[in-house]
């Protein structure tokens, strides 16, 4: 019998082994250890195809000719990072990869702790994803942070990423540890000169404790020209509610994959998000959310705007183990084209091994309703807003399900924003 053919190494695989190679020379003995396990894992899959099931609709092999040199450390001035606009947060700089304590609060928060790590993230919850292993094989650096247990944190914390240059390559990895019967808000954002081409791989574990009470909105609003990539992956204790919300508008390339285990029972969950794409930009956003113990509840619901000729992936797989009785799990994604040329590909999975169980999984596509779009314009409203007023009622019913006022605000603000919606007339 044949031997299977080898797939040919990529100029994007090429480069990547010369930049490990490279790091490798200049490391300890145990950070040499750490990332050639994370290496030889990379290598065994090689950057994911369409042929990796979990990749099928974001073909990474094609669509990475190259592999930017690493970036290096630098900090940009301090406008430059937007991060969550006029809103007042504890805000955590990561530049190229690395913590930036200028570009941070200098202010202390009662119950909360940064530090600065070397970005190894050794237990990755789980998660054997080839780009999570890469990030692990080339991390230049991250940051701890521990929420004590009972804290409550009225000061949003901010995680800035910011990728500075051009045709650089950005790896980060961040632990973050949250203590049992703790609140907080967490706000991440992702960007960087918005003319440069760039690529970034962020890798983030979250563990969270009994009762806690988290809000995570995610903000990504990379450069149109760059390849954003973050794998995060979360483990929830007992009777915790853990709501989590991405915005998604930036990069040519982007790819969002959340793997979730509920590790404790009566634990509630909220994975919520918008997608807006234009032009020919590609978004995908993944989820494996894994009911591992009994009487846990999670809801996945997400919208899309896709225009022009872009592309929105969205994969949620749910699923249900033996023994996790009295799982209630839904979840479902709406989306609109506005244009022929745009196209959504939507693959909800439900994997279910326990029989006392509510779930539920459906995706909806489709175009802007012309019975509303006529009313809107009997009013005397002209056709071009009345479709922005549509589209923001559309995104507006998901931003307002995640229940955190000061997050609502911004999120309205920046879809309005992407819309050109400012000077719309009220309804």
């Amino acid at each position: 019998m044949n031997a299977p053919a080898k797939i040919q190494e990529t100029k994007a695989e090429q480069s990547l082994n010369a930049q490990f190679n490279a790091i490798l020379a200049q490391t300890t003995q145990d950070n040499a250890n750490q990332r050639k396990q994370a290496w030889d894992a990379f290598k065994a899959k090689g950057i994911p195809h369409r042929r990796v099931e979990e990749w099928h609709y974001t073909d990474l092999r094609t669509k990475m000719a190259d592999a930017f040199a690493l970036a290096s450390k630098t900090s940009p001035k301090a406008d430059a990072l937007t991060g969550a606009g006029d809103l007042e947060t504890y805000r955590i700089a990561i530049v190229n990869g690395r913590y930036v304590p200028e570009l941070s609060s200098n202010q202390t928060l009662a119950g909360l702790t940064v530090t600065e790590a070397d970005g190894f993230l050794a237990a990755q919850l789980g998660t054997d994803d080839a780009m999570a292993h890469l990030n692990q094989a080339l991390v230049q650096g991250g940051i701890t942070i521990k929420i004590d247990a009972d804290a409550t944190i009225e000061t949003p914390i901010e995680i800035v990423r910011y990728t500075d240059g051009t045709e650089v390559s950005s790896y980060a990895g961040t632990s973050v540890e949250i203590g049992s019967g703790a609140k907080a808000l967490i706000i991440e954002s992702f960007e960087g000169d918005a003319e440069a081409a760039y690529q970034s791989n962020a890798l983030t574990e979250v563990k969270v404790g009994d009762k806690a009470n988290i809000h995570w909105l995610k903000l990504q609003v990379e450069s149109e020209k760059a390849q954003h990539i973050e794998t995060l992956s979360i483990e929830l204790g007992a009777e915790t509610n853990f709501q989590h919300f991405i915005y998604n508008e930036g990069s040519a390339l982007s790819r969002a994959q959340l793997f979730l285990e509920f590790k404790g029972e009566g634990t509630h969950a909220g994975l919520r998000g918008t997608c807006l794409l234009k032009n020919s930009q590609h978004a995908d956003i993944t989820l494996f959310v894994n009911h591992a113990v009994p009487e846990c509840e999670s809801r996945e619901y997400y919208r899309a705007v896709v225009d022009d000729k872009a592309r929105a992936v969205f994969q949620g797989k749910i699923i249900v183990e033996p023994g996790a009785q009295k799982t209630d799990g839904q979840m479902m994604i709406k989306s609109l084209l506005l244009s022929d040329t745009a196209e959504i590909n939507a693959k909800p999975e439900l994997e279910i091994f326990a029989d006392d169980v509510q779930c539920a999984h459906g995706s909806t596509t489709g175009d802007i309703d012309e019975d509303l779009l006529f009313y809107l314009m009997a009013r005397g409203i002209p056709e071009a807003q009345a479709r922005k007023i549509l589209v923001l009622a559309f995104l507006s019913e998901a931003i307002e399900e995640f229940e955190e006022e000061r997050s609502v605000e911004l999120l309205e603000a920046m879809t309005r924003k992407w819309l050109h919606a400012d000077e719309m007339v009220s309804e």
